[in-house]
């Protein structure tokens, strides 16, 4: 076979590199975008960021507030800059907070200012050190404390450092006990010593090695009567009758009337199963939103959060000089090319949420004025339709995307979701349904608590076709413990 040249043309999706970034920025966390413009900032010299606000040709901000912004959100940021521009001039006049009534701020300016506090006051600081201590350092301490012997207090260091995160210490004393080298002749009394101490620190209940064991130590602490002593018996002995419920049976079995019971059931259900609870907490996420969501002149309007907004600019510094050349350096240009990318793309990817966050406003206003129990289906090809943008587009623009509303932070998914069937012919929220499931058993009659069959009858007479099992399901989601679990005397 011969080679020849051919011709044939032929069409094909091809992303440039700027349609890929704008995907890519699209996609991401406003924390992600962060870090990704920062990356671009320190790799491309002819980006800036704009804190003066100024560059009205390069500005991504100000592009961002061009006529197509609603009237209602110009009125907004302006009222917003004179805010802050009066918070400035007045920083040295403190104001109440919003649900603080006015006397109490004037009586208790210090609490709130920090005002007549003592210089040398550092109890707020302890305070935040005491919360974040850990439970393993917070025993350590008390150890520091305890009188005893070198060879105890290494052994007591040893089952401290075998706790849980709970505070339990789930692995048995044998075992921990085989793993000691034999060379130091310990025997399994002494471990057993060396745990009644860290039994006897704060706080009360560590060391346990069952829930029942814990509860026990807990109860040793309450002075001896009655009602401690029927806790005492019904945790040693009936702990699994009283998970299940079954008042009947531990009444039978210890002889109580009902107000003996009931006092020894609001003795246990006050102390702690997790002694470790309250050391080595997690810190708080903080999240910025992208949007804010707040009632202008009677309608629902979504605007822009300026803190989550990054003002670019070119820097005109190296423009100007990139200008004069009369060979054009192709490594800056190329530089330059990118810088007005990301700036433009970074202005498309906040109209586009601005857009979407708009629509789902409109669609979901009754959500906004009435709470859950008015949220309507919705699924992300209604708000693509609307928009006329893909399905997909939509899926990026509200994963990891947040609003601000008077109701709350929301990300953008949580106000899409499946539906069920009404005897109208219409649909009805799966949010809805279960903010109405979670009203029925809040206020339900503790000594009769609705079953699944029940709840799905109720919400049935309210023209909702939900069948048990989807009643169960919705009901596990929120965290609710069935029927025989919500029981009271």
């Amino acid at each position: 076979m011969k080679p020849a040249l051919q011709l044939k043309l032929s069409q094909h999706l091809a992303l440039t590199p700027q349609l890929q970034q704008s995907i890519k920025l699209l996609q991401l966390s406003t924390i992600e975008m962060q870090q990704e413009i920062e990356r671009y900032l320190l790799e491309n010299p002819m980006l800036e960021r704009d804190d003066d606000h100024g560059g009205e040709n390069f500005s991504a901000a100000q592009q961002f507030d061009s006529p197509k912004t609603s009237e209602g959100e110009r009125e907004e940021r302006a009222e917003r800059e004179d805010s802050d521009a009066r918070a400035e001039r007045d920083q040295d006049v403190p104001s109440a907070p919003a649900d603080v009534d006015d006397d109490r701020w004037a009586s208790d300016a210090g609490t709130f200012t920090g005002a007549g506090r003592d210089e040398d006051d550092d109890s707020d600081t302890q305070d935040i050190h005491a919360a974040n201590v850990s439970l393993r350092e917070h025993l350590g301490w008390q150890l520091g404390m305890t009188q005893v012997t070198e060879r105890d207090r290494g052994l007591i260091s040893f089952l401290i450092e075998a706790l849980d995160d709970d505070g339990y210490l789930s692995t048995p004393l044998e075992e921990l006990w085989e793993t000691l080298p034999p060379e130091y002749e310990i025997e399994l009394e002494e471990l057993e010593i060396a745990l009644r101490h860290i039994q006897n620190f704060d706080p009360v209940g560590v060391g346990a090695r069952n829930l029942q064991e814990c509860l026990t130590l807990q109860l040793q602490t309450f002075p001896p009567c009655a009602d401690q002593q029927l806790a005492m018996a019904v945790v040693g002995k009936h702990l699994e009758l009283l998970a299940a419920r079954d008042f009947a049976k531990i009444r039978r079995l210890t002889g109580c009337d009902d107000e003996a019971l009931k006092a020894a059931h609001e003795l246990i259900t006050s102390l702690n199963p997790r002694p470790a609870s309250g050391f080595g907490q997690v810190e708080a996420r903080y999240i910025t939103p992208d949007v804010i969501v707040k009632k202008l002149k009677g309608k629902w309007t979504a605007y822009t959060n300026p803190d989550a907004f990054p003002r670019l600019r070119i820097n005109r510094l190296y423009a100007d000089i990139l200008a004069k050349q009369r060979r054009g350096n192709g490594h800056l240009s190329t530089q330059l090319q990118e810088a007005r990318w990301l700036i433009k793309n970074v202005q498309q990817r906040f109209e586009t949420i601005h857009r979407v966050t708009q629509a789902i406003v409109d669609r979901q206003r009754q959500f906004f004025e009435h709470g859950e129990v008015a949220m309507r289906p919705l699924v992300l090809r209604e708000i693509a339709d609307i928009l006329g943008l893909h399905e997909s587009t939509v899926s990026r623009v509200t994963s990891q995307k947040y609003m601000a509303t008077p109701r709350g932070i929301f990300e953008l998914k949580y106000f899409f979701g499946s539906h069920v069937a009404t005897d109208t012919g219409g649909a009805c929220s799966a949010t809805a349904i279960r903010a109405l499931i979670k009203q029925l058993i809040a206020a339900e009659d503790g000594k009769k608590p609705l079953s699944d069959s029940q709840l799905s009858e109720i919400l049935g007479q309210q023209g909702i076709v939900v069948a048990r099992r989807t009643v169960a399901k919705y009901r596990e989601s929120l965290s609710i413990p069935p029927v025989n679990l919500r029981k009271t005397l």
